[in-house]
């Protein structure tokens, strides 16, 4: 079955492109990864996720998630092998 074409954009009619953040609120960045609020605001207060306050708002960088889920699953792949860091 051919997969189904991407949403248009009313006014234009020219397929939508789903645009990744390049930062975001706390409660997205919480969804986004699957963790709690508070193992959140533990992880930024270790360094391991990078945050930019603008105002009162605190915004997350996606890259940083990424970054510490790639961290993470390596840690855990080589604990299973054996390999000590």
């Amino acid at each position: 079955m051919p997969a189904a074409p991407a949403p248009e954009d009313q006014h234009t009619g020219n397929p939508r492109h789903a645009i990744e953040p390049i930062a975001m609120r706390v409660p997205d960045a919480c969804r986004f990864v699957g963790i709690s609020r508070s193992t959140l605001y533990v992880l930024i207060a270790r360094g391991e996720i990078e945050i930019v306050k603008l105002g009162c708002s605190t915004l997350v960088l996606t890259e940083s998630l990424k970054g510490l889920i790639i961290r993470r699953r390596r840690i855990v792949g080589d604990k299973a092998a054996g390999i000590e860091r």
